[in-house]
């Protein structure tokens, strides 16, 4: 047991996917997971362990935002000794073609997040996605005729922002969107040696000015899942 998960030894298995929201864990958990347990409900971030076509497979919440991700994914490596952490999150998209339900695989992830620099001592590091469960996620999501694009994300510490032109920037650089998360996913997955991988599910676009429900965020993006659970090791 850690100080903010409840698991005894040997409850989380060593692959484990994450989400923002503990209460789509608790839906795809019930949807995807066979025998499942419930092992942790610490401060709401709900938690489950359970058998994914004969595969032992774990997922919990996290929160939303870099310091909580980055609270559980230490915890998760440190005293529970994950192996392998794959995120299933949402995305508000940058281009136009990509639409609501599209998946995105985060090959690398930029930030306005200081954590990093704090870290790093003001030097830049750059986050990048385990290529092994790159490769296997797109693979999956061909086998299963998902729209799937590989490319780089930005992970943002605000939500609600005030500055004009915001995403411009990005947009030039070829950025698919924004999310909260995956910067840290992939940091702390580098400085403990072990596998990590966002799969991520648009939620809306900020150029086609789309959206998808709260309802169908928390409940109807399945496809991200199902690539996920089939390549947990």
């Amino acid at each position: 047991m850690s100080f903010h998960i409840g698991a005894k030894p040997g409850e989380i298995a060593d692959t484990v996917l994450i989400s923002g929201d503990p209460l789509r864990i608790k839906h795809m958990a019930e949807l995807f997971l066979k025998d499942a347990i419930c092992f942790n409900e610490i401060r709401g971030m709900l938690g489950y362990t359970g058998f994914y076509k004969g595969k032992r497979v774990s997922m919990m919440g996290t929160g939303i935002g870099i310091p909580s991700t980055q609270l559980f994914i230490h915890e998760l490596v440190t005293n529970y000794h994950v192996k392998c952490i794959i995120r299933v999150g949402t995305l508000g998209a940058m281009r136009p073609d990509l639409a609501i339900g599209d998946l995105v695989l985060a090959m690398s992830a930029s930030s306005d997040s200081n954590v990093n620099r704090i870290y790093f001592e003001g030097l830049d590091f750059a986050p990048t996605a385990d290529f092994d469960l790159l490769h296997k996620a797109h693979t999956a999501a061909q086998k299963h005729k998902f729209k799937a694009v590989a490319g780089s994300v930005f992970s943002t510490d605000t939500f609600y922002d005030t500055h004009e032109n915001r995403w411009q920037k990005w947009q030039a650089h070829n950025i698919l969107g924004v999310e909260m998360e995956t910067s840290a996913l992939y940091t702390m997955a580098a400085k403990f040696n072990v596998k990590a991988l966002s799969i991520l599910s648009v939620s809306d676009n900020i150029v086609t000015h789309t959206s998808a429900l709260p309802d169908v965020r928390e409940t109807a993006f399945t496809n991200m899942f199902t690539v996920a659970l089939e390549i947990a090791e």
